[in-house]
């Protein structure tokens, strides 16, 4: 049986409260039976549920509790029996002078024998985060999707067999609950001894609430390790959403820990590559987007946000290359990520001007110019060298609302973005190359007002 390094409840039976000096049984408790943590994303915030059982005799029991080494916030620790509990009391916690990291429960009992009892309790140092890893077919048109968190313990206590549950959303919090954990006093006051029964001050102004009210329901499969089926539980609570991983694990302080989340095999992707100097300089930026929705096998939860690694099968043994990597935030059900791999040599856009004139010059009374037009022919190049088919969009910006354009070559679509920028969409098969031209006529001057007469 495991013991805690860090977190020791004893047990102090007082055996008569009349004499001037009580006599104490002082017993080690048992080890946790269960332990529960729900780790917030957004805050250095942690709630942890605790099941021990107690044993009990008639009458006033005392009971201590140390968070010494922990992280723990000592104003947020609460009690209460699971069995019996109409029966038994526990009516004050206190915090005794010039005793540092110890709290004493007083528990008024009516019965005697084991009694079961979740402790719970806010502290920091716990943390997650989400990250992913993606691998393309060869053909670049499914993507296997495999989610994970990493949970990294630095609060000061080992939690063997713990139940895991993660939040994604904002929580706004008064104090840091590390800060908490290391004052001196648990309220700030040296001297101050009262109990502890009234409400919580100093700490989580929504956060306990939150997770106080947060309930089980059932949901997707993912994969641990071994390839054993694992539920992870899915809940919608307002604008925050909490992942239960099934099963238990361990997770030791001064340790992380990487546990599954999930993991479909054929997500429908879109790999597309942009050209726009006005955004990306001169480089071909290579994109790949999906959609959170039933029609890509998702859509059941929001996604968290996190880091993705993207690979791609390239022969039949599954031997894999790298194709890059990007970060994206939270992706609500229904909405579109649209990842940035960076910029490739391996699909080439060349724009060159070809050809330069202005014309339809426009005097005032003095013969000064006061509008002209500006005609330029570019030739587009664009170069796939790859040994797929592949879809890129070109824009192309003209500083100007003024202007119009003819077009030839072989683009596939073409269409006006907004009042300067237009786009063309090329298809191109392995190991080819297009060609397409424009030209374009800019008004300056007077000339503006007599083409929008």
């Amino acid at each position: 049986m495991m013991v805690t390094r860090h977190f020791i409840i004893v047990l102090l039976l007082l055996v008569s409260i009349r004499q001037v000096i009580a006599k104490i049984d002082l017993a080690t408790l048992p080890t946790r039976d269960t332990v529960q943590l729900t780790i917030y994303n957004s805050a250095d915030l942690t709630l942890a549920r605790e099941s021990r059982a107690l044993t009990l005799k008639k009458g006033l029991n005392e009971l201590q509790f140390s968070w010494a080494n922990t992280l723990i916030d000592p104003t947020s620790l609460e009690m209460q029996a699971l069995k019996n509990a109409d029966k038994i009391d526990v009516f004050d916690l206190t915090f005794p002078p010039r005793v540092k990291d110890l709290g004493l429960w007083n528990v008024q009992s009516e019965v005697s024998g084991a009694v079961p009892v979740e402790i719970s309790y806010l502290t920091s140092g716990l943390s997650w985060r989400a990250f992913y890893m993606g691998t393309l077919s060869d053909d670049e048109k499914v993507m296997r999707l495999q989610g994970y968190v990493r949970v990294q313990n630095n609060s000061g206590e080992d939690y063997a067999n713990a139940q895991t549950r993660l939040i994604v959303g904002k929580v706004h919090i008064l104090d840091q609950i590390a800060q908490l954990a290391r004052r001196e006093q648990p309220y700030g006051h040296p001297n101050d001894s009262s109990s502890h029964d009234g409400p919580r001050s100093n700490m989580v102004a929504e956060g306990m609430e939150i997770l106080d009210r947060i309930s089980d329901k059932s949901g997707s499969v993912v994969y641990s390790r071994d390839m054993r089926k694992k539920e992870v539980i899915k809940e919608g609570l307002s604008e925050y959403f909490l992942y239960t991983i099934e099963g238990t694990e361990t997770i030791t302080n001064g340790w992380a820990k990487r546990l599954p989340s999930f993991n479909v095999d054929e997500i429908p992707v879109v790999n597309l590559y942009k050209y726009e100097e006005q955004m990306y300089g001169r480089g071909t930026i290579r994109f790949l987007s999906f959609k959170n929705d039933e029609d890509h096998e998702l859509g059941d939860t929001p996604i968290p946000g996190g880091a993705m690694k993207v690979y791609r099968n390239v022969d039949p043994a599954n031997h894999l290359s790298y194709e890059g990597q990007s970060s994206f935030k939270y992706i609500p059900v229904g909405e579109k990520v649209e990842l940035n791999l960076g910029a490739v040599s391996n699909v080439v856009v060349t724009p060159t001007l070809m050809a330069y004139k202005t014309k339809n010059y426009r005097y005032d009374g003095h013969r000064d110019i006061k509008g002209w037009d500006e005609i330029r022919n570019f030739k587009i190049e664009v170069k796939n060298t790859r040994d797929v088919k592949i879809k890129v969009e070109i824009k192309r910006n003209f500083n100007t609302s003024y202007w119009d354009i003819e077009k030839e070559g072989p683009f596939d679509t073409f269409e006006k973005v907004d009042k300067d920028t237009v786009k063309f969409t090329l298809e191109l098969g392995p190991q080819s190359t297009k060609v397409f031209n424009y030209t374009l006529t800019t008004y300056h001057g007077t000339r503006r007002e007599e083409v929008t007469e």
